[in-house]
């Protein structure tokens, strides 16, 4: 009976679908809890990765076979993506009534939180190799990768930069925006999408529509403004 159990547990861990299913539970288990208790540190994507990464370390499931496994959810990447168009649409109106605002908070919001960042890092001694790692943080995985192995950084750890500062921001951001005074639902979704690009979104979207909507454009509009404009400001000042 022994042998038969450990050969079932073993026959489960190894399932195709398994990766498939502990990411899903975890995700579904660490959005129930933040639901009931609206604890910031609850934040789903942060739950849900230490979730599944310790379940992976009870089971002995290595990441190249996780990785292997969770591909399927890939493919809903692109319509999830496609579906932030869904909220925009509806507050279309309300993006045309603030067209102004909306570029002034990009240009002057997208500068400083990109500098501030390398600057900070470059206070600290950070090599040119980590500050172009480092530079495009603050949008989404595969613009951060492509932008800093153009810069001549490291794509894989751009990727660990960009997840950082999304989960930071989605746990801290809200209360840190409120703590300064910002109540408006339109400046508190900027200030989330470009700060925090997809997580950010996903936390502005439960703050509401607009707020979502906002955090939305500003995520899409920080990813064009850092592919186009952050190559060209560093060769330049280079």
């Amino acid at each position: 009976m022994s042998l038969d159990w450990q050969g079932a547990w073993q026959a489960l861990v190894h399932h195709p679908l398994f990766p498939f299913g502990i990411t899903l539970g975890a995700f579904q288990l660490a959005m129930a809890a933040y639901e009931r208790t609206k604890w910031v540190f609850l934040q789903p994507v942060l739950m849900s990765m230490l979730l599944v990464i310790g379940v992976l370390l009870a089971c002995g499931v290595d990441y190249a076979t996780y990785r292997d496994g969770a591909k399927i959810l890939t493919v809903f990447l692109g319509p999830a993506t496609v579906a932030l168009a869904v909220p925009l649409f509806l507050n279309l109106k309300r993006i045309r009534q603030l067209f102004w605002p909306v570029v002034t908070t990009l240009l002057v919001g997208g500068v400083f939180t990109t500098a501030l960042g390398i600057g900070l890092a470059w206070l600290f001694g950070t090599d040119r190799l980590m500050l172009m790692t480092l530079a495009p943080k603050s949008v989404t995985s595969p613009i951060a990768m492509l932008v800093a192995e153009q810069l001549g950084g490291v794509a894989g750890l751009a990727a660990v930069f960009v997840l950082i500062t999304g989960i930071l921001g989605a746990v801290l951001g809200p209360a840190l925006l409120r703590l300064c005074g910002v109540r408006h639902a339109a400046a508190l979704g900027m200030a989330l999408g470009l700060t925090s690009h997809a997580v950010g979104t996903s936390r502005a979207l439960q703050e509401g529509e607009e707020c979502g909507a906002f955090a939305a454009l500003g995520m899409s509009l920080m990813g064009v403004f850092t592919a186009v404009f952050l190559p060209l400001a560093v060769t330049l000042i280079a």
